[in-house]
């Protein structure tokens, strides 16, 4: 089943449950300053509060135009009221469109199934140049070097999620959360194995072992 990501800045998303239409579900997530905290694998829809508690809503869509992760987004601006020049200026810092709120469920998903009707999907061709390391999300094959790493798909979003947040201590919760595992649940225990492979498979291709582990706490890529 395909995934369409929606994140919101606003603490709505905590509230909303995933909906499934037409052989697609409809995902709900935070977005905070520092961008998603999960992987985004399909369509992402960014619907941006104008006044946010800890960053201003032009701000947040430029960063979300700057971050590679984001940058493919629609971006939906939500004003406090409809002012056209809050609305130029939403256009100006990356918007694609704009919406007077408050939101609900319902005008968020009103306004995805509106627009995807009629907008082409502009998330798929991503290529991600991180020191040694290439990944290539149209081929989804990883190179170090440009050494092909051998990876199942499970190590391939594993590695996708350790290049977006090098040298980070990343727990084994947060890998969990950061792969978006919802169905069926997964244990530590497997991240374990899979972070093995992975190790493995990076050293195939001759780039040593950047995955390191931090006793009680988890792993960092380091990557310079």
């Amino acid at each position: 089943m395909d995934v369409v990501n929606i994140f919101l800045t606003s603490d709505l998303a905590d509230r909303l449950e995933d909906f499934v239409h037409d052989q697609r579900r409809f995902t709900f997530d935070r977005l905070g300053p520092a961008g998603p905290e999960r992987l985004v694998e399909g369509p992402m829809w960014a619907f941006v509060d104008w006044v946010m508690n800890d960053l201003a809503g032009l701000e947040m869509c430029r960063r979300l135009r700057a971050d590679p992760r984001t940058a493919e987004a629609h971006v939906t601006m939500v004003l406090e009221e409809d002012d056209a020049e809050d609305r130029r200026r939403a256009l100006r810092a990356g918007a694609d469109d704009y919406m007077v709120g408050p939101l609900d469920r319902t005008a968020v998903l009103d306004r995805v199934l509106a627009l995807q009707t009629r907008s082409p999907e502009r998330h798929s061709a991503r290529r991600y140049e991180i020191g040694p390391l290439s990944i290539d999300m149209a081929a989804l094959q990883a190179r170090w070097d440009g050494e092909p790493i051998q990876l199942r798909p499970n190590e391939f979003r594993l590695l996708r999620f350790f290049a977006e947040n090098p040298n980070r201590v990343l727990s084994r919760e947060d890998l969990i959360n950061g792969l978006g595992k919802r169905e069926p649940p997964i244990d530590e225990r497997t991240v374990d194995v899979w972070v093995g492979r992975l190790r493995r498979a990076i050293k195939g291709a001759r780039g040593g072992n950047p995955l390191r582990t931090v006793r009680s706490m988890g792993y960092v890529f380091d990557l310079n």
